[in-house]
């Protein structure tokens, strides 16, 4: 469980819906956050129990501390579509103005 603040909205991961990870990507040494270009920082992307979309960012780096915004759906489309997942219904019709 996990808390942020957005804004004036506070989000509990454990009140999600549904969460997805992000993709890696091996270089030979590591494993290379696809929506980062990191080994140390990476995301996860959370649909609210209210249907919202949030991307969770977080470190590999000793002392950082995670944070949490908002993505509208466009940029939760984009998102998935990086990651290789598979598009929830509330996000498909967003595809085809974001992929060619």
């Amino acid at each position: 469980m996990a808390r942020y603040r957005i804004d004036s909205t506070i989000v509990d991961t454990t009140n999600a819906s549904d969460s997805w990870p992000e993709a890696t990507d091996w270089d030979g040494r590591n494993h290379i956050s696809r929506a980062t270009g990191s080994e140390w920082l990476h995301q996860r992307l959370y649909r609210s129990r209210r249907g919202r979309y949030y991307v969770v960012h977080d470190s590999a780096w000793e002392g950082s501390k995670a944070h949490a915004e908002w993505l509208s759906p466009q940029e939760a489309c984009r998102w998935m579509l990086l990651m290789e997942h598979d598009l929830p219904a509330d996000l498909q019709q967003y595809e085809e103005e974001i992929a060619e």
